[in-house]
């Protein structure tokens, strides 16, 4: 298992920076900054070894795709933002029409 840095454990991280860079194609450095401005925060080995997830490499999937539409990192950020608030209120709204 591996730990974030917020120290949760996930066994789902299993893929290295490169092999993660590589599947969404851009390069390591890219993802490194990705990572440096705050739009992704991969799992860390107990070496501080960075882990990526399918859930981490949709999101870099979804990162790239938005560079692709000219979007930049800061604006990237707030889109990220704002799709986290979304689903948490959607959240909330579905515990709300169940109960």
């Amino acid at each position: 298992m591996t730990k974030n840095l917020t120290g949760i454990e996930s066994a789902r991280a299993v893929h290295s920076i490169a092999a993660a860079a590589q599947s969404v194609g851009v390069s390591v450095q890219t993802v490194r900054l990705y990572e440096l401005r705050g739009l992704i925060t991969p799992t860390r080995t107990a070496g501080g070894t960075r882990r990526y997830g399918g859930e981490d490499l949709a999101r870099l999937k979804q990162i790239s795709a938005l560079i692709d539409r000219g979007v930049n990192l800061a604006g990237i950020g707030i889109i990220l933002e704002l799709e986290a608030e979304n689903e948490v209120l959607r959240q909330k709204l579905g515990k709300r029409t169940r109960g």
